[in-house]
């Protein structure tokens, strides 16, 4: 009795060591590993999005003069073309204040808002905010700015991984392609884009050109050729092989 009590205990023992073994290493792998597969498809890695961005011009203005040049007036209508065909905000003219050019800039300022609101921009849509530079030493200018809806991509030049052959790479040894590619193609496309909203959607159909086909159908009701003829095309011809 006395030595299967004894073997008892030394049982006990060890499973309560081994018990304690397992708490032990289990606190132990605390760290949570978690990989992240990066898309191989460059639409997926890079994707265009669509979000609101800004357009802006600078004009600069001496101390003695007031008023646009004929350069910085065409700028201005340029601004005020843009903003008709893709403004989504207010057009926001910053004007320094307490400046060695702030009564030119404020003259500046009154041709600037005739020249928006004669190029189409409502009373109500240009806000003027005047502003105080941070560096006295740099010459204070006019800024004009608006939000538009804009398709972007990247950034690029993200290297995450080593490019070359590198045991840590496993992208390398698999042959596929490397983070950055693609992105600068994504990038000018979305750069490129007239309208963002294209991306999501098709446009709408315009009208047909009704005189063109209103003369085809005639032609149809008639039973003549509906084929355009070009009298002038055969002028240049050097030769009549192959009539």
């Amino acid at each position: 009795m006395t030595t299967l009590s004894a073997d008892r205990r030394r049982s006990s023992k060890i499973a309560l060591a081994l018990a304690g073994l397992s708490v032990m290493l289990g606190a132990c792998n605390t760290t949570e590993i978690v990989t992240q597969t990066v898309p191989t498809d460059y639409r997926q890695r890079h994707p265009i999005a669509v979000q609101e961005g800004k357009k802006s011009i600078v004009i600069f203005v001496g101390k003695s003069r007031g008023g646009l040049s004929a350069a910085q007036h065409a700028d201005v209508a340029g601004i005020a073309r843009d903003w008709m065909r893709e403004g989504s905000g207010s057009v926001v003219v910053d004007v320094p204040v307490d400046t060695a050019n702030s009564r030119a800039a404020a003259a500046s300022y009154q041709e600037i808002r005739s020249v928006l609101t004669s190029g189409g921009v409502p009373s109500r849509a240009i806000v003027q905010r005047p502003y105080r530079p941070d560096d006295p030493g740099l010459l204070p200018t006019i800024r004009l700015s608006y939000s538009k809806i804009t398709a972007v991509a990247g950034p690029c030049g993200l290297w995450p991984e080593d490019v070359g052959p590198n045991i840590l790479n496993a992208g390398y040894t698999e042959n596929r392609p490397y983070f950055n590619l693609g992105c600068a193609s994504q990038r000018n496309l979305a750069a490129m884009i007239d309208n963002p909203a294209d991306l999501e959607q098709p446009r709408a159909e315009t009208p047909a050109y009704t005189a063109r086909r209103d003369i085809a159908f005639e032609r149809y009701r008639k039973g003549t050729t509906t084929a355009t003829t070009y009298p002038e095309a055969d002028k240049a011809k050097l030769s009549d092989t192959g009539r």
